[in-house]
């Protein structure tokens, strides 16, 4: 007799479970919906004199339970706009003097 043993990612749900298996969700993208697709960012070795809480926290893999569970996107018409003309340049007089060199 065969025994099937489920695998478990982080926080102990098992592996390719949905964040709507869970929670009642809304409007979530891909990456939210499914947070055992994202890797991680790498670990590089850290002093243990200065890791934080953050790093701790940081350092773990999402899962179900940490990922958001309502996603509002917000439109990028600033950074569009800005991405046309161009950041703004100041053009007010000068009035310092220069400093010498001699």
């Amino acid at each position: 007799m065969e025994s099937s043993q489920q695998e478990f990612g982080a926080g102990g749900v098992p592996c390719n479970a949905q964040t709507s298996d869970y929670y009642r969700t809304k409007d979530l993208p891909q990456r939210f919906e499914h947070p055992d697709v994202f890797k991680g960012y790498g670990k590089k070795p850290q002093h243990p004199m200065y890791t934080t809480e953050a790093s701790t926290y940081g350092s773990k893999p999402p899962s179900v339970h940490t990922v958001p569970l309502c996603f509002n996107a917000r439109s990028q018409g600033f950074s569009g706009h800005l991405a046309k003309c161009g950041m703004p340049r100041n053009f007010s007089l000068n009035t310092s003097t220069d400093k010498s060199v001699v």
